[in-house]
């Protein structure tokens, strides 16, 4: 796939005429990330945006303790980083790559002035932080007001708004790094599935989850049922 056929197919770029997407095409770049690879880290300078075009990757913090908090885990066609362009500031988190990654890089500077001559840029580039946003408020009410089983569950209910199939879904991290996300161990998410598997809320096989009675999980989510 050309890189001009992979913005065309980017949500962020939805609706582009053809000349504005061969501007984009002249300013981006793109980079590589072995699996493991560090993207940025928190507190380098906040030169551009990047758009996931193949592979995962994840953005965290590192507490003082050494503890790392996933935000979000973005995959193809997700802009991750932009924060800064409009800021104009260091990126506040640190990205690396869950597997084998391909990027498309936007420096600040050229993508900036590409959005004053081109105020629709702006606009979906707003509308798809808008609905980041409301994610990330959702992550910060799950970890402070809900306990680790309505956490999971809001989790899935979520993850299943993504998949064609919104009974079934494959797990978009490994469960380490969802037990990070959902601010607790791996030992502690496995007996909370285990729960929910014999509860009759689930079907585990490997990363493959499926998903047998949802009103129930919903109940867990908003916390008028417990595991």
């Amino acid at each position: 796939m050309s890189l001009i056929e992979a913005l065309r197919m980017i949500p962020l770029f939805e609706g582009l005429p053809d000349s504005q997407l061969e501007d984009l095409n002249t300013i981006s770049l793109e980079k590589s990330f072995k699996k493991g690879g560090s993207i940025f880290n928190e507190g380098d300078p906040g030169n551009g945006f990047y758009v996931v075009k193949e592979g995962r990757i994840k953005i965290f913090k590192i507490s003082s303790e050494g503890k790392e908090q996933i935000l979000h885990v973005f995959g193809p066609g997700e802009p991750f980083g932009e924060a800064p362009v409009f800021e104009g500031r260091q990126f506040p988190a640190h990205a690396e790559a869950l597997a084998d990654t391909v990027c498309i890089f936007f420096p600040r500077k050229a993508f900036t002035d590409l959005i004053s001559k081109n105020p629709s840029l702006a606009m979906n580039m707003l509308g798809v932080l808008s609905r980041r946003l409301r994610r990330f408020a959702a992550l910060v009410e799950d970890l402070s007001l809900k306990e680790v089983p309505g956490r999971l569950a809001a989790y899935l209910l979520y993850l299943s708004e993504t998949e064609s199939n919104r009974s079934e879904l494959s797990l978009d991290m490994a469960k380490g790094q969802l037990a990070g996300m959902l601010g607790t161990i791996p030992e502690t998410l496995s007996r909370i599935l285990g729960k929910m598997v014999k509860q009759g809320h689930l079907e585990v096989v490997g990363p493959k989850i499926k998903i047998m009675d949802r009103n129930g999980l919903k109940e867990l989510a908003e916390g008028s049922k417990r595991l």
